[in-house]
């Protein structure tokens, strides 16, 4: 007989996860199992098992994760047992109630190693293992995935469902060389609220004053005081460590395993991710030697509701398939979103092969244009004083679909190029790269790079856009060296996209020196970020001359 709490557990499931149809177990959940590790440290963990037992062709599935196993965060494991699935949910060091100190990344993979080994061992265990999680509960998964491969293959998971999640948080905390500092001063002072007990969600899903006025303040490394009236230790250690080549940095990156991974993989994402890039690399790092994933990138950013129904319905579908021999009911490898047609599309890979690179040309005149006979230089200044505002763009906050940069544009420290209607449709596919040839008057500067789908009716909307930053600690090895006028050729990796210019339409580029506070606000001295708190203002120069004129190069799909 169904329980009163089984019921509303349930109850309260199905809201979470809106549009999944809650599998046909009932569930029990046994908590607070303590698995020990290595160093005597016990983390919590709770079993989540169908009454009764569940499928026995299924394998037993592994989570770990720091923002707690109860309630609607944890709904994804709960979903997955309703169908059938024994779920161990554990919480990482230092996080409720698990032992030890949290240090974001740094556990995770001796802890993730112990807590294999001794789920196998345990008398609930089905005979196989995979692990499943989306952003942090991602990362876990490849801090062992890898290594465990190469050094002890019998406790290796046997398949991995990888959700809006990289292996390597350096790489987006320091993007490009610019501090993401909503994410990372707003994740921070949610684990700081978490571990206190408090709203979790104040400053990612609910508005937070203190943590908006912290974004202003100089030095960064003031800002998690400012935020919380206290230090964070991993914060300062992030603020301490710019450079991406730092032995704390590397020791937490596991980029370099992720083809040592033979298990099946299922990854999922959404073209307003922020993780996106990274995901799609590592994608491509598995292509590479012959393991190329299954793969869906929708519509969605990190955090977007749209995404839970179709990443359970799915991942119940990898895992049937190789571990239950049922059939596949993919159409093609790749499940790809097309923007600006609302199209879903199966594709053999990504990006598409028969995407072909185009340059375009902006122009001083304000064009765009694919003609590389461009001429003369766009001129605009920055003023840290007055930073150059975030619109939109990839966010923890739970609205990051594109927006209108039409009274943006009209800021004097952003550059605007548009080309002329489109006679036909035009489709991206693919990771465009922008090479600005840039002079700033300031020792270091930051070059923001946008691309836009500007309507008929003179809506400018987002399609992508990424960061590149100049003359800072993080970025001295691989700085371009200006040429004999002092421009330098800056290279700016966008964001990926799958996106259809309708005809009528125009293509649209902006360029500026910051997009605050998505990303720190340079200050301009070049100096280190721990204690850089000097303004200094920057006369920026984009050159339209010679062989080497500015231009992006568009991943142009004509399927």
């Amino acid at each position: 007989m169904t329980s009163l709490r089984q019921r509303l557990t349930r109850a309260l499931d199905a809201r979470t996860y809106k549009g999944v149809d809650l599998g046909p177990h009932e569930i029990e959940i046994q908590r607070d199992l303590r698995v020990p590790m290595d160093d005597g440290v016990e983390l919590l963990a709770d079993l989540i098992r169908p009454v009764g037992g569940g499928d026995p062709d299924m394998p037993t599935v592994l989570i770990r994760g720091p923002y707690g196993r109860r309630g609607p965060l944890a709904g994804s494991a709960r979903a997955l047992a309703y169908e059938g699935f024994t779920v161990l949910f554990q919480s990482c060091r230092g996080t409720w109630g698990s032992a030890g100190t949290f240090t974001p990344q740094i556990d995770d993979q001796r802890d993730g190693i112990a807590t294999h080994r001794w789920v196998r061992r345990q008398p609930w265990f089905t005979g196989t293992l995979v692990t499943y999680g989306q952003s942090y509960m991602g990362f876990t998964q490849w801090a062992v995935a890898g290594k465990l491969q190469r050094d002890d293959p019998a406790i290796a998971p046997d398949a991995l469902v990888l959700i809006t999640t990289m292996p390597d948080f350096g790489a987006i905390t320091w993007d490009n060389g610019a501090l993401a500092l909503r994410n990372a001063l707003g994740w921070s002072r949610m684990m700081h609220r978490m571990r206190r007990g408090g709203l979790a969600l104040i400053g990612i899903a609910f508005p937070d004053p203190k943590l908006d006025k912290a974004f202003g303040v100089l030095p960064l490394s003031k800002g998690d005081s400012a935020a919380t009236g206290e230090p964070i230790h991993w914060y300062q250690d992030w603020i301490e460590h710019e450079d991406l080549g730092d032995e704390y940095w590397t020791q937490q990156s596991h980029t370099a395993s992720v083809p040592d991974v033979t298990a099946p993989i299922y990854m999922i994402t959404g073209w307003y991710d922020i993780f996106l890039p990274w995901q799609l690399r590592n994608y491509a790092q598995l292509a590479a030697v012959g393991r190329a994933p299954r793969l869906t990138i929708g519509p969605w950013g990190h955090t977007s509701r749209g995404m839970a129904a179709p990443a359970h319905t799915e991942t119940i579908e990898f895992y049937r398939e190789h571990f239950a021999a049922d059939a596949s009911t993919r159409a093609a490898p790749v499940r790809a979103y097309l923007t600006g047609a609302d199209e879903w599309h199966d594709l053999p890979s990504w990006p598409p092969a028969d995407s072909v690179v185009q340059d375009w040309f902006p122009s001083a005149d304000g064009g765009l244009t694919t003609d590389a006979a461009t001429t003369g230089v766009t001129r605009y200044t920055y003023d840290p004083n007055d930073p150059t505002p975030a619109i939109g763009g990839p966010s923890l906050l739970p609205k990051t679909e594109p927006v209108d940069n039409a009274e943006h544009e009209k800021r004097s420290d952003v550059a605007v190029f548009r080309g002329e209607p489109l006679t036909d449709s035009l489709t991206l596919a693919g990771e465009p790269v922008a090479r600005i040839r840039f002079r700033s008057s300031a020792p270091s500067y930051d070059v923001f790079v946008r691309i836009t789908d500007v309507h008929p009716d003179g809506r400018s909307m987002t399609v992508c856009d990424a960061i590149r930053r100049i003359g800072s600690i993080g970025t001295t090895a691989t700085d371009p060296e200006p040429d004999a006028d002092g421009f330098r050729e800056v290279e700016v990796r966008l964001w990926p996209t799958f996106h259809r210019f309708a005809a009528g339409h125009r293509v649209g580029i902006q360029i500026s020196s910051g997009a605050h506070p998505r990303y720190a606000r340079n200050p301009g001295s070049g100096e280190p970020a721990s204690f850089a708190q000097d303004i200094v203002t920057g006369r920026q120069e984009i050159s339209h001359e010679g062989p080497r004129a500015s231009r992006i190069a568009l991943p142009v799909w004509s399927a």
